[in-house]
């Protein structure tokens, strides 16, 4: 941006840009802006004629950002987030506060993260609210670096791995992450399956039909590696995208699933399923929250992060997980 742009520029036109490319919906941009719609697309006008850059167009209800918005909207975030920061440095208060809050995580990790969370927003911060959005890939980074999401809630094994190399290179570290909570996978079938009266052998496993809870709906996961290195493997003749789902299917059919131990109840399904050991080496499932760094020192993010800790210490307390 030439500096005779910039020194002209209205920097409140950034605010409400910002806003519109994190509601992709004018209506709900001029509510959170406090301003009228036709306000709004008057700012969006006049930062157009300034960028030389339509930015967003009319899609269906809401929005479609063009390529420029999409790529300067993380700078403009950032910015804005170390300005608000510097401008109102100190504490957060939960009980006077009023933020919305997006998460994204499984359908099984909310079932068991977001009762806990939600009754100690209800004590602490009950102007705070919270939306869910599901989990929908291994690496949500994307997610987090365009501000569909603050946190992002799961097991990220890749993710982690790039993040720990990035210690041993001067690369700049754009994500952060905090381990929440760890389990062991099992093998899950309905309570009269004829595989759930002894333990579960090798050759038993791998001659089973089976279902892999996938959120890519690839019909190779995790397990699929590990047998491969024992040159064997397995028949997937379903892949679902919900643990809900694999709990329903699993417990009235003869497939077999594998999921985390902790999962179970979250299914819905536990009374009419029994778990055993696999029959081969996994890694444990870690459950982490992972966010961009530019949130890092945010007071309300930090207070966030925190709270969400506590919520999973309580659940694991419960569940008894390590």
């Amino acid at each position: 941006m030439p500096d005779r742009l910039f020194r002209h520029l209205d920097l409140n036109l950034l605010r409400v840009f910002d806003e519109v490319m994190a509601e992709r919906n004018l209506t709900r941009a001029a509510d959170h802006l406090a301003m009228t719609q036709p306000a709004v697309s008057n700012a969006l006008r006049r930062l157009r004629e300034a960028l030389g850059d339509e930015l967003v167009r009319r899609s269906g209800h809401g929005i479609e950002p063009t390529p420029r918005a999409l790529a300067l909207w993380p700078t403009v975030r950032e910015a804005l987030a170390q300005l608000q920061q510097a401008l109102t440095p100190g504490d957060f208060d939960p009980s006077a506060a009023n933020n919305a809050f997006v998460l994204t995580m499984a359908d099984a990790t909310a079932a068991q993260l977001i009762p806990p969370l939600v009754n100690m927003l209800e004590n602490e911060a009950p102007g705070v609210n919270l939306r869910v959005v599901p989990l929908t890939t291994r690496d949500p980074r994307q997610l987090l670096d365009n501000g569909t999401a603050d946190l992002a809630i799961g097991h990220f094994p890749g993710v982690l791995a790039e993040l720990g190399a990035q210690h041993l290179t001067d690369a700049p570290r754009s994500f952060e992450q905090h381990r929440l909570y760890s389990g062991h996978y099992v093998v899950v079938m309905r309570r009269d399956h004829p595989l759930a009266a002894e333990p579960l052998s090798l050759d038993a496993y791998c001659a089973a039909r089976h279902l892999l809870v996938s959120f890519s709906g690839r019909a190779f996961g995790f397990v699929d590696e590990a047998l491969t290195a024992l040159s064997r493997q397995r028949r997937v003749v379903l892949t679902v995208n919900q643990f809900f789902t694999a709990g329903r299917v699993v417990a009235s059919t003869d497939l077999l699933t594998v999921l985390p131990r902790h999962f179970i109840e979250a299914t819905g399904m536990a009374e009419q399923l029994v778990w055993r050991d696999l029959p081969l080496a996994v890694p444990a499932v870690h459950v982490d929250a992972l966010w961009h760094r530019q949130y890092g020192h945010s007071p309300a993010h930090r207070w966030l992060r925190a709270t969400l800790q506590r919520a999973a210490e309580q659940m694991a307390l419960h569940e008894g997980l390590a």
